[in-house]
């Protein structure tokens, strides 16, 4: 039942949420804040529940729903969706302290935010593709109305821009789903992934449907030429909203190519990688290319999230099972990481009124809290060795180096433009003379360090000691490497 009171909790406080009395401006904070503590709290139990020497699915629920049309309620956490679930439940829990003075609507805020976590935590254990759909949605469809509202700058645009490109998305997404529903034989109409993957699918069929799946998540997943919703997406997008964005919602995108293109169509993987491993780089090399050219900061971190995100769908299209452990620990890393810079974002906003580089300056005098964990963000983004961006990389590169030599040299490069404007970035706005109109400026606050601090101390202990994350991952992994031809 873990898995059920997981995605129970984030709906119920939603709830309670818009019950309390209106004029009680700072309640809704405190039950939306309550209600991550819980979702944390059940998120590290199923954690310590997972048996790493049984490996697979487990903590299973399943119940019919609709057994007509092959539809249940089915459940279920392997490695690669644990690890998913504790950066959903750290970065919700994150992104509310960032949020904490919130003023407009505060009620409706909030409890959208928490609905659409329960969307994503869904999708992390949906072992029904009906199921898994209904879930896609309900994490994608609030993100409209969450900068719609409380968005700033061209937020109606950002807004609808992203919106489309995720709605068309989600077509080419559930195109996909019925092709596998329809297309398989000998267990019947059925949205059970554990039916589905026992049907034997011809090369043509995969070859067919694999792009149709791989588009249709890669768009959420930021993925070249698709990819400039996002960016402007993360301009108009509230403090909260951008960081469960690039936290969390770009990897839907990643862990659907992975859940249902290489684990249900593994043929069709093997046919169109080593084409789709040439748009990664683009996403890689470009990105990186263009965060240099922004001068607005959260322009800066979102073409950065194309970027590194690129490093993510290299991994997987690599189909080389060390590779794989470096994208699903890069999704890990990427998410605590742009939690990270986007909460420093809305904290330097909030107290200089611009995100324009140009106007900054000398901030780390009189912010030195925000100042250091900005620099620490920067140096897992530029793969500093000894946190945790480090080993999600190398093991990327080393993986796809084994399939792809010459393209993965020039993946790389990537690292040295990011260096490039990460310490111009740094040293824009914390160092050089001091602006006299940012001379009363304070620094965080109390619930603004405890959020950096987690976000700090999970990138520094990741980056110190990989294992207690690879390991579950690999249990995922290995099942997988077995299906498409390769050896753990």
């Amino acid at each position: 039942m873990l898995l059920s009171f997981l995605l129970a909790v984030p709906v119920i406080t939603a709830l309670v949420i818009m019950f309390l009395p209106r004029e009680r401006t700072t309640w809704p904070r405190w039950v939306a804040l309550t209600g991550t503590v819980m979702t944390l709290i059940i998120s590290c139990r199923i954690l310590l529940g997972y048996d790493l020497g049984a490996a697979g699915f487990q903590l299973g629920e399943a119940r019919e729903l609709l057994p007509a049309l092959g539809i249940k309620y089915a459940v279920a956490v392997d490695g690669m969706g644990l690890v998913m679930i504790i950066l959903t439940a750290v970065i919700i829990f994150c992104g509310v302290l960032a949020s904490w003075e919130v003023q407009e609507r505060p009620q409706e805020f909030f409890a959208f935010l928490l609905v659409l976590v329960t969307g994503v935590f869904g999708v992390f254990m949906a072992r029904d593709l009906f199921l898994f759909f209904l879930f896609y949605e309900l994490a994608v469809l609030p993100m409209y109305l969450l900068i719609g509202i409380w968005g700033t700058g061209a937020k109606e645009y950002s807004a609808m821009k992203l919106t489309i490109y995720l709605m068309a998305g989600s077509a080419l997404m559930l195109v996909g789903i019925l092709a596998l529903y329809f297309g398989g034989g000998g267990y019947g109409h059925s949205f059970l992934l554990d039916d589905i993957a026992r049907q034997s699918f011809s090369r043509n069929f995969q070859a067919i449907v694999f792009p149709v799946l791989f588009l249709g998540f890669g768009i959420l997943a930021g993925f070249w030429p698709f990819h400039t919703w996002s960016p402007d997406g993360h301009a108009s997008a509230p403090t909260a909203v951008s960081m469960l964005h690039a936290g969390v919602l770009m990897k839907l995108g990643a862990f659907g190519i992975i859940r249902l293109g290489l684990e249900l169509l593994p043929a069709g993987a093997q046919m169109w990688a080593p084409y789709l491993v040439v748009f990664t780089l683009i996403n890689i090399v470009y990105g990186a290319l263009v965060a240099m050219a922004q001068t607005d900061l959260k322009y800066v971190v979102a073409y950065s999230s194309v970027s590194h995100m690129g490093i993510v769908l290299l991994g997987i299209c690599a189909l080389h099972p060390v590779a794989l452990n470096g994208a699903v620990l890069q999704m890990f890393s990427h998410g605590i990481m742009t939690g990270l810079f986007f909460a420093l974002v809305g904290m330097i906003y909030g107290r200089t009124h611009t995100r324009d580089i140009r106007e900054m300056g000398g901030l780390g005098r009189r912010t030195p809290y925000l100042a250091l964990a900005f620099i620490i963000a920067g140096l897992v983004s530029l793969g500093l060795p000894g946190f945790s961006g480090f080993i999600a990389e190398i093991l990327v590169f080393i993986g796809a180096f084994k399939v792809y030599p010459w393209l993965t040299i020039i993946a790389v490069t990537g690292i040295l433009f990011t260096a490039i404007y990460i310490l111009r970035v740094v040293q824009k706005i914390f160092f050089g003379p001091e602006k006299d109109k940012f001379e009363n400026l304070k620094d965080a606050n109390l619930m603004e360090k405890a959020c950096l601090a987690i976000l700090m101390l999970i990138l520094l202990g990741v980056g110190v000691y990989p294992a207690m994350l690879v390991n579950i991952i690999n249990t995922s992994v290995t099942s997988m490497a077995a299906v498409w031809g390769g050896t753990p």
